[in-house]
């Protein structure tokens, strides 16, 4: 992670989380009650593709200071030989969630989450 308390002018060193993740794209964003959200796989490296590793499931995981996640939530969870990918998360103005990633490379799929509920 790296922080930016300047619009994005600066921004601190990159730090590792605790996250596991199996060299595979996440989105994350601030929410607007301030906490952190990010999409992401977690799940080790798979040991037939050395650097790489399984794309499923797909999850939420939130966090109040960007250092401690909690995983809240399971998108998708289907073995799927491309599984679920290259994750992009917004928060509309109406406060919803809205999460957008590939599902097997074959098409993207569009989930909407009230942040509201996730504990």
């Amino acid at each position: 992670m790296s922080w930016s308390r300047d619009a994005g002018k600066t921004w601190s060193p990159v730090a590792a989380t605790t996250l596991p993740n199996p060299n595979s794209g996440t989105d994350a964003v601030t929410l607007q009650d301030g906490r952190h959200l990010i999409v992401y796989n977690p799940t080790a490296h798979n040991p037939d593709t050395p650097g790489k590793g399984y794309r499923y499931p797909l999850a939420v995981a939130v966090s109040n200071d960007g250092l401690s996640w909690a995983r809240v939530l399971t998108l998708e969870t289907e073995p799927l030989p491309s599984g679920y990918a290259y994750p992009a998360v917004i928060q509309a103005t109406d406060g919803l969630v809205h999460v957008t990633y590939t599902h097997d490379r074959k098409r993207i799929t569009h989930v909407v989450i009230d942040p509201e509920e996730l504990e």
